[in-house]
């Protein structure tokens, strides 16, 4: 996958090179900015971001972990848990490792094609991050819903199939929008004011104004943010109007219980990727779009072992027997 992208985008840059007049300068790398500031506040900030790097990867870690070891939770509701879990991994390791580095690093560069694979997996990722939530409201939907049909309708097959189609799918809607980008013409300044390589800074880079495709870009971004988002309301809506005709108040709490750690998450994501995606935001401080990128790409995935140990018991039960077990063996 790395070289097939790799050599797609060298092919349209040198494609972007050909079109454009021979005699004009194009950058082969950016400056990722990042947070600038005093050298203590710097290394002040490495240890604060590396340490909720390394707690990150723990705790969804230990989730996966659980999730495979433990038999009680092979189920769909903890399947999908245990691969949101696991992309959450890979989802902060597309952006926080090189973050840091470029904390220690005097250049802070990144190449061309190397700005453009990571814009390609962190935008991947988050995509397959919002149909994993909407898979997960769908099988809640199910089993509060339709608790009678629900072992026949979610079948480990099933389960299965909508694992696969949220990972496959998810990689698949970004190359599009990328080699759209990347054909723009980058003549210099090559600074990005930012800690990942995101298409607001990019478009504001090109040395020729894009209406068009920004527009497309921007259009993308809203139907998948508001795809899967939708999809959840209806899913939630409708195991809302469930619940409060559960005749026991056991029974409704049992259920909010089960739901209220997935609306968080829910909450958290798409509450910070709308403010940053669904509109172009030009206007906004640079600041304020790195500080928001910073919670839903690094604190986000953080919480979120954190939201669904704490609400629930099996997981609680579960993460507490896998520990143990990896206490005693050592």
């Amino acid at each position: 996958m790395f070289m097939i992208i790799h050599a797609l985008l060298t092919s349209v840059s040198l494609t972007a090179l050909g079109s454009q007049n021979t005699t004009m300068h194009f950058v082969t790398e950016f400056v990722l900015l990042g947070f600038p500031g005093e050298r203590e506040m710097q290394m002040l900030f490495f240890s604060l971001i590396l340490v909720v790097y390394l707690l990150t990867l723990l705790g969804n870690g230990a989730i996966v972990c659980a999730v495979k070891w433990d038999r009680r939770l092979h189920t769909p509701m903890y399947i999908f848990l245990g691969n949101f879990a696991f992309l959450e991994i890979w989802y902060v390791s597309s952006t926080v490792p090189n973050m840091l580095v470029s904390i220690l690093s005097d250049t802070k560069t990144i190449s061309f094609t190397g700005c453009f694979i990571q814009f390609y997996f962190f935008f991947s990722l988050g995509t397959t991050e919002c149909f994993f939530l909407s898979v997960m409201a769908y099988d809640r939907y199910l089993a509060i819903c339709c608790p009678l049909h629900y072992p026949s309708i979610m079948t480990g097959k099933f389960c299965v199939v909508l694992v696969c189609v949220c990972w496959v799918s998810g990689f698949l809607c970004y190359p599009v929008p990328i080699v759209l980008i990347s054909q723009l013409p980058f003549c210099g300044p090559n600074i990005i004011d930012h800690f990942v390589c995101d298409p607001g800074p990019l478009f504001a880079l090109a040395c020729i104004p894009a209406p068009s495709t920004e527009l497309i870009c921007y259009t993308f971004n809203s139907v998948i943010i508001f795809g899967p988002f939708l999809s959840i309301l209806g899913s939630y809506t409708l195991v809302l109007r469930a619940v409060l005709r559960f005749p026991s108040h056991a029974g409704r709490t049992k259920a909010f219980s089960t739901c209220g750690s997935h609306l968080m998450v829910v909450s958290l994501f798409y509450g910070t990727l709308m403010v940053m995606y669904v509109s172009p935001t030009s206007g906004n401080p640079a600041g304020i779009q790195k500080i928001i990128t910073l919670v839903y790409s690094a604190v986000t995935p953080l919480l979120n072992p954190l939201i669904y140990s704490l609400r629930n018991k099996d997981m609680k039960d579960a993460l507490k027997k896998v520990l143990g077990l990896r206490i005693h063996q050592n």
